[in-house]
């Protein structure tokens, strides 16, 4: 037997002591932290992986759709994803598998799901070994059942997200940047090539079709200084001139750049961040766990929110590569001063819609329908990245300023913000009109 077979049944023979051996079944029920604490570390891989944005929404929502599949199996309560969404599986149930635990399938499913679709597979593994042994399960049928429904679950996500069209995205030929004046070509300093140009391309969940949502267009390209658009350029320039120390926090806290590249003479070399995505399902964890959330709600409100984002990424995608209008950063130092830097660094894709907005505002759509109106709640997301919490009165409230710090970050105009959470709470509402997760 060699040291790697041996070390795997070490570690199986561990996870079992460490579930077995107490009273029979729970000694109490496992609390909901132990999927919030399963959502961070697929985040933690995520940004480890440095996907871009859309593909985050893409891990996020199989995912989820994997745990919340497996707890409705057990509560009568909540309906399956099936019928409701296209090409939906028929997921197979307990009839195959015995007596189970679902919460603990469910973490199981969540966890085999998201491997699957990250690079880095071996955190999740760290990940598995310690949150499953949290579980008290003293019967080791009832273990193992639970965890056969899982993997079962999981294989028919997994093939369900086979056939949304990503695969064939990869394939695609390389992005060809127009000539046109107006349209958008890579920035500083990086000048990365357009990512996912295909986007709108996956296969949407709530959403008709990409275009379902389809803002009103940009104000004309001009470089007359009277023009709609030259104005919002200048108001880029001068707002980002004088920045508040609050602007400057806002901005800060919302960069949400995956992207991000360190200059330091001939040396680059990248800062791993948190994806826009990655912020709000965060955000679901603390609002949840704070509003007392059970397994089911907790899990539902993850997974509508999953969809939000992930239907908000294809729609303002659908749109920047329609419109592929120039960034602020472009034009002001063509035209304005060729000096002038933006406080956040310019992402690799065009400008129109800001898909920081759309998303921000459709999962604030979904969360303030589950949660409410009026739900506050303090944001500790970016503070292992060295910023300070921020309370917010609502998710409104937090979309809004999502929204504007995009111009304090001198990286997107006023029509695309605004235009853009015109369209994010659109998708919102749509999620919430498709997909009935409770009966």
């Amino acid at each position: 037997m060699n040291k790697q077979v041996m070390l795997k049944n070490v570690l199986v023979l561990t996870i079992f002591v460490l579930v077995a051996g107490k009273s029979k079944g729970f000694e109490q029920e496992p609390s909901t932290r132990l999927l919030q604490r399963a959502e961070k570390n697929l985040t933690r891989t995520i940004v480890h992986d440095v996907f871009s944005p859309p593909v985050a929404s893409r891990i996020y929502l199989y995912a989820n759709a994997a745990a919340y599949e497996t707890l409705a199996m057990g509560n009568t309560q909540y309906n399956s994803l099936h019928g409701q969404i296209q090409n939906f599986p028929d997921v197979p149930g307990i009839q195959n598998t015995g007596k189970v635990n679902y919460e603990l399938a469910a973490v199981y499913a969540f966890f085999k799901t998201g491997g699957k679709l990250v690079f880095s597979e071996y955190l999740l593994k760290d990940s598995i070994e310690v949150i499953l042994a949290d579980f008290r399960e003293k019967d080791r049928m009832v273990y193992d059942n639970s965890l056969k429904l899982g993997q079962m679950v999981s294989d028919s996500i997994i093939s369900w997200s086979t056939r949304d069209n990503y695969a064939l995205t990869r394939k695609k030929r390389r992005y060809t940047y127009s000539k046109q004046k107006g349209k958008w070509t890579p920035t500083p300093p990086g000048y990365i090539d357009a990512v996912e140009p295909y986007w709108s391309q996956i296969r949407s969940v709530s959403l008709d079709s990409a275009g379902q949502f389809k803002p009103v267009p940009p104000p004309a390209y001009s470089t007359d200084t009277t023009s709609r658009f030259m104005k919002e350029v200048l108001e880029v320039y001068r707002a980002t001139q004088k920045l508040s120390k609050e602007e400057i926090a806002i901005a800060s806290f919302w960069d949400c750049n995956p992207f991000y590249l360190n200059t330091q003479g001939h040396l680059n070399f990248a800062t791993k961040k948190l994806s826009p995505g990655g912020h709000w399902i965060s955000i679901v964890g603390q609002a949840t766990e704070s509003a007392g959330k059970n397994w089911i709600e907790t899990s539902s409100t993850y997974l509508l929110t999953s969809i939000a984002l992930f239907d908000g990424f294809i729609s303002c995608w659908d749109e920047k590569y329609r419109s592929q209008l120039i960034r602020p950063e472009t034009m002001i130092n063509a035209y304005v001063d060729e000096k002038w830097r933006p406080f956040l660094q310019t992402p690799p894709f065009p400008e129109y819609t800001s898909g920081h907005s759309v998303i921000s505002t459709a999962a604030a759509e979904v969360l303030t329908a589950l949660l409410g109106d009026n739900f506050g709640y303090d944001d500790y997301t970016e503070t292992e990245y060295g910023l300070p919490m921020r309370h917010f009165a609502s998710f409104k409230n937090a979309c809004n300023e999502a929204a504007i710090s995009r111009l304090y970050g001198g990286i997107h105009y006023r029509s695309a913000i605004e235009n853009g959470q015109v369209q994010g709470a659109g998708i919102g509402r749509q999620v919430l009109l498709k997909i009935k997760l409770k009966r």
